[in-house]
């Protein structure tokens, strides 16, 4: 995935299906200069991590 899609769906009203190594997860924030996203497991929101928003993959 791309920063500016990471962006469309942090910025969306309806909830995306993005996966981060096998889990869902919901995208908090991007960072579109360093292509970076603040993520947490759909199910696990304490367990916020800044990731490469090209490891992120929309399904």
């Amino acid at each position: 995935m791309d920063a500016q899609r990471a962006q469309e769906i942090a910025n969306s009203t309806t909830m995306a299906n993005v996966m981060y190594n096998g889990t869902r997860i919901y995208i908090e924030h991007v960072d579109q200069q360093n292509g970076t996203a603040t993520i947490h497991p759909l199910d696990q929101p304490n367990q916020k991590q800044s990731v490469d928003v090209s490891n992120l993959m929309e399904s």
